[in-house]
């Protein structure tokens, strides 16, 4: 534990510039109109959302550790902590609702 605290001090400097800035798309996405299915299956989504929700929670502890350093401002604290938690938010609302689907499923007859 004390390790991966220090590997997310040393680390502190990029993390602080990412969670200081807010990046903007301009362009729309496509949402594939034709009805074609993407090449990307529900499993690899699931894997790369969970990865983001991650990296995102990792991100704010680290802008934590780097305040209490006196690295970061509270400003950059603050938000690095709610994109956090608003991020474990979400991922412990889409597991209520896949448990909640599994739980609906076993009970069906077959």
């Amino acid at each position: 534990m004390i390790n991966e605290i220090s590997a997310l001090t040393s680390s502190t400097d990029g993390v602080l510039k990412a969670a200081s800035t807010t990046r903007y798309t301009a362009s729309t996405p496509d949402l594939g109109g034709t009805g074609a299915v993407g090449e990307t299956s529900f499993s690899d989504a699931m894997a790369k959302v969970s990865t983001d929700a991650i990296d995102k929670i990792k991100q704010g502890e680290a802008v934590s550790i780097a305040g209490v350093d006196g690295q970061a401002s509270v400003q950059q604290v603050v938000e690095a902590v709610m994109a956090a938690e608003s991020t474990l938010q979400t991922a412990i609302a889409i597991r209520d609702k896949v448990v909640s689907a599994y739980q609906e499923i076993s009970r069906m007859s077959i």
